[in-house]
């Protein structure tokens, strides 16, 4: 999911001026057009979840993808409509900032809540960007097992018989140099390629399987699924759609930002396309392979076929390219405070900063590492984080927000809101622990 260069301009300085920050950058950022930001929320929306769309389907059946996939879309788009007015909100009750993210926009809203919430106000800042850590942390580890499958499979058909973990290995270096640069400009030129890769491995991919021989018909495979395989769907979607860290950067970021959240403005309509396109993926995929479908449909391709190996190498290169971006993403989050409560960040801010670069680097790949299945992978990350970060704060925040005004919390509301709640509490509880038993089997049968 490769992220803007402008969107990663709105990080706070270590010195906690992070409102004169915020503002010095809206001033001089190049202002987005419609189209731009459809790409930008398009592009943060859009990676390597997508492939894992036919295992997204297995697990929750044909008919029974095709009802839910539409409804967690629906009720992402509701949830982010929220995060933007209760960011709005914030702002205007401010007298100098122009924009809050995600966690500076929790904050602002608990502290201007209820008493009882104000107090919770840091604690609540500190899990979203935790949550927003482990998620970004999730997406650089799924990156590095996805372009290990990929790059293991082509090199088992040329007779170069290495494991797993040494395939894993080979990828460590050409993702440590770029991942280890501190500024963006020098990493972000990468991110329009890494794009077009993943599209092309995308389409090449539907293509063959089109061409692989005729596409079985869709009574064979399963319409609906018990309990525990829709816990896995569940977080396979959540991680597909996740990227509401995005919406405020992006909606700031534009030249008219009311085009962005209106009925027919950039999101509705971005999510819109973004979910045919998840739908057809999944839908074709799992048609195609059924319960042989991969956690990432490139897995799916004949390893022996010259196109097939050039398919599968794009991809893994889009998703290769994309790991220094996500990367920077999570220490944007992680380095400043690091930084103010380290004296040696402070007197050597560009070499110790590096060398925490390096550690977590090896982190993710560790991670990477122990994990056998990248499907179930995916599952856990999206179940765990992408679940409380697109469904559970923002509901939080709505709360707060419309408690600060007389009658703002109606029965219609808060009945919604509370649907909302449990049915997140539930697949993330759910979702996690069957993602998590899934795991320690994999394990125990390696």
């Amino acid at each position: 999911m490769g992220i803007p260069m402008e969107m990663t301009n709105n990080d706070k300085r270590a010195d906690g001026n992070e409102t004169q920050d915020v503002e010095a950058t809206t001033k001089t950022r190049h202002k987005t057009s419609v189209f731009e930001a459809a790409v930008h929320l398009f592009k943060g929306s859009v990676g390597a979840g997508l492939f894992a769309m036919g295992d997204c389907y297995k697990n929750g059946g044909i008919i029974g993808s095709s009802i839910l996939l539409p409804i967690i879309a629906v009720v992402c788009v509701h949830c982010e409509q929220m995060l933007i007015r209760g960011s709005i909100l914030a702002v205007e009750k401010s007298k100098t900032a122009t924009f809050y993210d995600y966690p500076d926009t929790i904050e602002k809203c608990f502290e201007a809540g209820p008493k009882p919430f104000r107090r919770l106000s840091k604690i609540m800042k500190l899990v979203v960007e935790m949550f927003l850590c482990i998620t970004q942390f999730g997406f650089c580890s799924i990156y590095f097992v996805f372009i290990t499958e990929n790059l293991h499979q082509i090199l088992h058909n040329y007779g170069i018989e290495i494991s797993l973990n040494l395939t894993m290995l080979c990828c460590l270096l050409p993702a440590m140099i770029p991942s280890l640069m501190t500024n963006l400009k020098y990493i972000s030129p990468v991110s329009a390629f890494a794009n077009f890769a993943l599209l092309f491995g995308l389409v090449a991919t539907l293509t063959l399987a089109f061409l692989d021989g005729p596409i079985p018909s869709p009574a064979e495979r399963n319409m609906f699924t018990t309990g525990s395989q829709l816990s896995l769907f569940f977080g396979t979607a959540l991680f597909s759609y996740e990227g509401i860290a995005l919406i405020l950067p992006i909606r700031n970021s534009m030249k008219d930002p009311e085009k962005f959240d209106r009925r027919f403005g950039v999101l509705n309509i971005s999510l819109f396309v973004i979910t045919i396109l998840f739908m057809f993926t999944g839908f074709v995929s799992y048609t195609k392979w059924g319960e042989d479908v991969a956690g990432s449909i490139t897995l799916n391709l004949d390893a022996s076929d010259k196109l097939s190996q050039v398919v599968k190498l794009a991809a893994a290169l889009g998703v290769f390219f994309g790991y220094p971006i996500q990367f920077f993403v999570m220490m944007k989050i992680i380095w400043p405070p690091i930084k103010q409560n380290m004296g040696c960040a402070q007197q050597r801010p560009i070499t110790v900063q590096v060398f925490f670069r390096f550690i977590m680097v090896l982190l993710t790949f560790g991670v990477a590492l122990m994990v056998p299945e990248l499907h179930l992978f995916i599952s856990l990350i999206g179940a765990l984080c992408s679940t409380s970060l697109a469904f559970i704060f923002p509901v939080f925040i709505d709360f707060v927000v419309r408690a600060q005004t007389p009658k703002g919390l109606g029965t219609w509301v808060y009945l919604k809101n509370m649907a909302i709640l449990i049915i997140a509490l539930l697949g993330v509880v759910s979702g996690t622990y069957e993602s998590i038993r899934e795991i320690v089997k994999a394990f125990q049968e390696d």
